[in-house]
């Protein structure tokens, strides 16, 4: 089904995208005056956003969080990685995840370059740190109650050393090493320019609004993979083993075609309706399955677990805080790269004077 409606999709996406590249590149002078459509929008388009630190950064974590997650779910699907052996799993991901420290780093530094930043080694460090701060500084929380509790869960000042080790003496070089790269990497051409007074953007519909376009981009990707997800968490909160990797490879395939075209459907209505504020929404609206995910996970902790206590219940909720996070991340930064394409390629394929 889900394959079905990403044909259709396409396919009235592609006929939609050919009549107005005809109908604008057809154009005569007289009628230039009276542009409207995505064309309208062309001087501003590529106008950089609001904190675009905060941008890059994301979108370098969730590559190297999709990159970790790929390459984890290949090596199980093909026999390297046994889910019985959850710590060898675990360390596997964790080693994976610092390995991608590069490709976050090239992909956060191109795109900074090309929306014209110049504060380049602060964007970096932001890439490095601020996305694992806020996952350390939970866990550390964490661990602090479990300690208190006395349980054999609690994390031991040893491994804390260690993944800290791993974190500024591995992950954060292997960034900047990314970064150098993008920096020194050439941009192609920008398909237009930017005028130095930006355009008002017009007042939208409600329907238009941020709010209702997360609702809406956030449910299909979550939707597409919604059952695989209870399995996943069955395995992880009631101690059973999943062993159908192969099927989570489709799924996971699924789902990134699902965030790209869900992304580019939205980006296109938006500046059609003269509004070229993409670079955050592009990210927000696929990546609003994360907060799907959150979500699901009250209904599932009230229907299917028997938690009792406060801290076992603290364990849960800041651990799916964390899972939504990535989850957010994940299918964000692939929402904004798919928009990013896009946009890319039909103001190159359009004529404008």
């Amino acid at each position: 089904i889900v394959l079905l409606l990403t044909g259709i999709v396409a396919m009235i996406m592609m006929r939609t995208l050919r009549r107005d590249l005809n109908r604008y590149n057809q154009e005569d002078k007289e009628e230039l005056q009276e542009e409207s459509g995505w064309k309208l929008v062309h001087a501003d388009v590529l106008r950089p956003p609001n904190n675009p630190q905060l941008l890059c950064a994301s979108l370098g974590t969730g590559v190297q969080l999709l990159g970790m997650s790929a390459i984890s779910i290949l090596c199980a699907m093909l026999g390297f990685l046994s889910p019985a052996n959850r710590g060898g799993l675990l360390t596997a991901t964790l080693l994976l995840y610092v390995l991608m420290g590069v490709p976050a780093g090239y992909v956060a530094a191109t795109t900074y370059k090309a929306m014209h930043g110049e504060q380049w080694a602060s964007a970096t460090l932001m890439t490095a740190l601020f996305y694992p701060a806020v996952a350390f500084a939970l866990f550390m929380f964490l661990n602090f109650f479990i300690w208190a509790k006395g349980s054999s869960g609690a994390i031991p000042i040893g491994t804390m050393i260690a993944l800290i080790a791993m974190w500024f003496l591995i992950s954060v070089p292997l960034v900047f090493v990314g970064s150098f790269f993008g920096y020194k990497a050439p941009l192609p051409d920008a398909p237009v320019r930017t005028n130095d007074i930006p355009r008002q953007i017009p007042t939208q519909a409600w329907y238009m609004g941020p709010q209702f376009t997360m609702l809406i981009g956030g449910i299909l990707p979550f939707g597409a993979v919604f059952i695989e997800l209870f399995f996943i968490m069955t395995s992880v909160w009631q101690q059973r083993f999943y062993y159908v990797f192969g099927f989570l490879t489709l799924v996971l395939i699924i789902l990134l075609i699902t965030c790209a075209e869900i992304s580019v459907v939205l980006a296109y209505f938006q500046l059609c309706n003269e509004d070229y504020g993409w670079w955050w929404r592009s990210l927000l609206n696929s990546g609003a399955a994360g907060i799907y995910l959150f979500g699901y996970s009250f209904v599932y902790f009230s229907t299917q677990l028997e938690v009792i206590g406060a801290v076992p219940t603290m364990v849960y909720y800041v651990y799916m805080f964390i899972a939504s996070l990535v989850f957010f991340l994940t299918t964000g930064a692939v929402g904004f790269f798919a928009s990013y394409t896009f946009i890319w390629q039909i103001y190159g394929a359009v004529k404008v004077d």
